[in-house]
């Protein structure tokens, strides 16, 4: 009797702890499975825009994001150069250009002697219209994007989808599996394009978008949102800053799109104005029908990238009144994508994260004009002094093959002829470029493979040792290579790498933190809430104290 209580007791013990240990291991315990995930970047988007336009922004769109979700105030790009391609490769691939081979928009190539562009190829055709702007696919993107993974992991059945003004907006996203990619072709179409890389037609859904004009319809008057009275948080809209629009004499509101577009090549213009994102939400919403993605259990993804806000900061400076409109103006399309994922997929059944690729830097002209030391790289200047130097120090003028993208490619070939050592010649170099003018930091290749100071840790993952260059440098703080209205980008400095970083929907955790984060960290972080491989090539970390 005894022994027999004894294993009854046992065997409810046993199956209690088996319950127990079932229950903790379900898979709803390790991953989440949003419908959707979508992942947004804003191009050119400093994360003090999120805090400097906060009260003029609605309850649907940033705002939202924030009360929601989960907040990464410290946010930080972990490389140099902090341009649009190399950005969205960084977010989706979870590693920077050492690894994934996006270096720039463009290079050059040390092997076909060109500068090659980040997403074109000759071997695909254009879809959607006759232009070889549909020419494009991720075939140098080097490693897989947690879209990729998340295809594989799902064997195929969960969607990608990615849609931007831009075509490497849309392309590198969406990586290498993706269904589909979607772009933007203005000029005298105005139509969203693809390639044969994805497919050999276009969708009906894209056709019946095409059709309706809805491009045309945006060639429209653009004027603030608000009372422009009301736009405190920026400087005085007629200022000598600013770039504008051709036919118009002054970069003062309100712009009559249609027909300024005869003298600023047709639907382009479009693009560096806010409803160049309108047209992007307009045809993310479509798209989520039309793919039907977020209708079942397998994770889909939807990359969405707002290209027209760096359009808009090239032309006008971050400073501009018609980038705090900009801003204003996405914020509603944010609303309205949102409001329409809520009940097109289900108010906490899908997942969203919003960053940018980089930021951008005040004006220097305008800095100049408020005592902030700031200026202008004169290019021509530069290259007349280094072929003088390189023609006394080695007594040939081609020892250089390409300066481009701040990097300085040497004819390796000719080295050898002349029977250089190539660490020394780089040193060398780098010695010289640090005595002219505007040159804040200099660095040969070959000293950055022992990484060093912050500057060469920003510089060494930026660096990828088939693609780069030979002698890296870094102008001054707020000192570019540009013209002397509006903005850009492309530095370690915290202007151009601190972006916002925003989580929110299933999975997500509310709150805020100021300790740093890498834009290298989103795509572990998703594959983490997925429960997928983190992609081939990633070095970032899951930030496991925003996911429940």
């Amino acid at each position: 009797m005894k022994n027999s209580i004894l294993c009854f007791a046992a065997s409810l013990l046993f199956g209690t702890c088996f319950a127990q240990q079932t229950q903790e291991n379900t898979p709803e315990d390790i991953y989440v499975k949003p419908k959707l995930v979508v992942g947004i970047v804003v191009d050119q988007m400093r994360y003090d825009y999120l805090t400097r336009f906060y009260n003029k922004y609605g309850e649907d769109g940033f705002k939202r994001m924030i009360d929601e979700g989960f907040n990464c105030k410290n946010n930080h790009f972990n490389y140099i150069p902090t341009y649009t391609a190399p950005g969205h490769a960084s977010i989706y691939t979870g590693t920077s250009p050492m690894n994934h081979g996006i270096i720039g928009n463009n290079w050059y190539d040390k092997e076909t002697k060109t500068s090659v562009y980040c997403a074109e190829d000759a071997s695909v055709a254009s879809v959607g219209t006759e232009d070889k702007a549909g020419q494009m696919s991720p075939h140098r993107m080097l490693t897989t994007s947690f879209a990729d993974e998340n295809r594989l992991f799902t064997q195929m059945e969960g969607k990608t989808i990615g849609v931007s003004i831009k075509d490497r907006g849309a392309i590198l996203p969406a990586g290498h599996t993706a269904n589909a990619a979607y772009w933007f072709f203005g000029e005298d179409q105005g139509d969203f394009i693809t390639s044969t890389y994805y497919r050999d037609d276009l969708p009906k859904w894209v056709k019946n978008f095409n059709s309706s004009k809805t491009a045309k319809s945006y060639l429209k008057e653009w004027d603030t949102y608000y009372d422009i009275k009301k736009y405190t948080e920026s400087g005085a809209d007629l200022n000598d800053f600013e770039g504008g629009f051709k036919g118009q004499k002054n970069a003062t509101f309100p712009y009559d799109l249609k027909k300024l577009s005869k003298e600023n090549n047709g639907y382009d213009i479009i693009k560096s104005t806010p409803y160049g994102n309108s047209i992007v939400t307009d045809f993310a919403i479509e798209a989520i029908k039309g793919e039907d993605l977020g209708k079942d259990d397998v994770t889909d993804v939807l990359t969405v990238s707002f290209s027209s806000t760096d359009y808009v900061g090239h032309n006008f400076g971050v400073n501009s009144k018609e980038v705090e409109d900009t801003y204003i103006r996405l914020d509603k399309d944010l609303g309205r994508l949102f409001k329409m994922l809520d009940n097109y997929v289900g108010k906490g059944e899908y997942t969203v994260f919003l960053t940018a690729d980089h930021g951008g830097v005040d004006v220097p002209s305008y800095l100049h004009s408020q005592h902030v030391p700031a200026g202008y790289f004169a290019k021509e200047e530069f290259k007349n002094n280094l072929n003088q130097f390189m023609t006394k120090k080695y007594g040939v003028s081609d020892l250089i093959e390409n300066i481009s993208n701040n990097q300085i490619f040497l004819n390796r070939k000719k080295v050898n002829e002349l029977n250089l050592n190539l660490e020394r010649t780089q040193q060398e170099i780098a010695n010289e470029l640090i005595s002219y003018d505007n040159i804040h930091y200099v660095s040969p290749a070959y000293a950055l493979s022992s990484g060093g100071n912050d500057i060469e840790a920003l510089l060494k993952n930026g660096y990828n040792q088939k693609r780069s260059g030979d002698v890296l440098f870094e102008l001054k703080p707020a000192v570019i290579s540009y013209g002397k209205t509006g903005s850009t980008h492309g530095s370690g400095l915290n202007h151009d790498t601190h972006v916002p970083l925003l989580f929110f929907g299933k999975g997500i955790k509310h709150g805020s933190t100021l300790q740093k984060t890498e834009i290298i960290d989103i795509a572990p972080t998703i594959s983490g809430l997925l429960g997928i491989s983190f992609p081939n090539g990633a070095t970032g970390k899951p930030l496991e104290f925003l996911l429940k």
